[in-house]
């Protein structure tokens, strides 16, 4: 399903509405919601909504566990954090309980890091259980997570989470790989800016490459692909 709203704010209160659902339809068919938040600057606006009193009551956050798709290998208290993001647009402003937080940074190094959130993910989701709801954004080179054009991480399949390595800022990442970025009930696609158009359209229609636009190596393969877009992004 392909949405698209006339500019950022619309599509950040349609993005809130989604979550919202979403959670509550989770929490009543089995209990928990279990959702990876993406980073990035697109979704902070929904984030933020979320917090305010209009959508924060309408969701039961003692039963919501987060997670991420990627992060910076950066503490959560550095500006640079997925996390640090999410817990100062959100999750600061909502009753979750802190160990329903599982951020992605851990002291020891990338790899360690990254191998520790992928105990950390098959501890909680077993062989059968999906995520939720799994967020997701487009760089204007292609790239999703930190599944960057031209590193080995997109091709990885006997790896959940692994170290990555990024193109801007900080370099060393941690990133969930397409075999668990696909494992969910729906993954949800927030894309703003016209430096998302070119890439957009090579993700939808382009011929498949996932060195050059390593997004098609997700969007292509879960099973349910929510895309909410800006009016700047459609692809042309």
């Amino acid at each position: 399903m392909l949405s698209v709203y006339p500019e950022l704010a619309t599509l950040s209160r349609a993005a809130a509405d989604l979550i919202v659902a979403e959670a509550r339809a989770a929490i009543a068919d089995h209990g928990v919601f279990r959702v990876v938040f993406s980073g990035g600057s697109t979704p902070k606006r929904t984030f933020e909504l979320l917090a305010t009193d209009e959508f924060r009551s309408q969701i039961d956050w003692t039963k919501v566990h987060v997670f991420w798709g990627d992060e910076r290998y950066v503490p959560p208290t550095d500006s640079q954090s997925n996390e640090h993001m999410a817990r100062a647009a959100l999750l600061d402003h909502v009753e979750i309980p802190a160990e329903n937080i599982r951020g992605m940074y851990a002291d020891g190094g990338v790899e360690s890091a990254a191998a520790a959130y992928e105990a950390l993910v098959q501890a909680e989701l077993g062989e059968h259980k999906t995520f939720d709801l799994l967020m997701l954004g487009v760089g204007p080179d292609g790239h999703t997570a930190s599944l960057f054009p031209g590193e080995p991480a997109v091709h990885v399949t006997d790896r959940l989470v692994v170290a990555g390595i990024g193109h801007a800022g900080v370099s060393e990442r941690i990133t969930m790989t397409p075999p668990l970025l696909t494992r969910a009930e729906t993954v949800l696609f927030l894309v703003a800016g016209a430096d998302k158009a070119a890439p957009m359209a090579r993700i939808l229609t382009g011929p498949e490459n996932w060195d050059e636009t390593p997004t098609q190596a997700v969007a292509r393969y879960a099973d349910n692909v929510v895309w909410m877009l800006d009016q700047s992004a459609q692809p042309r």
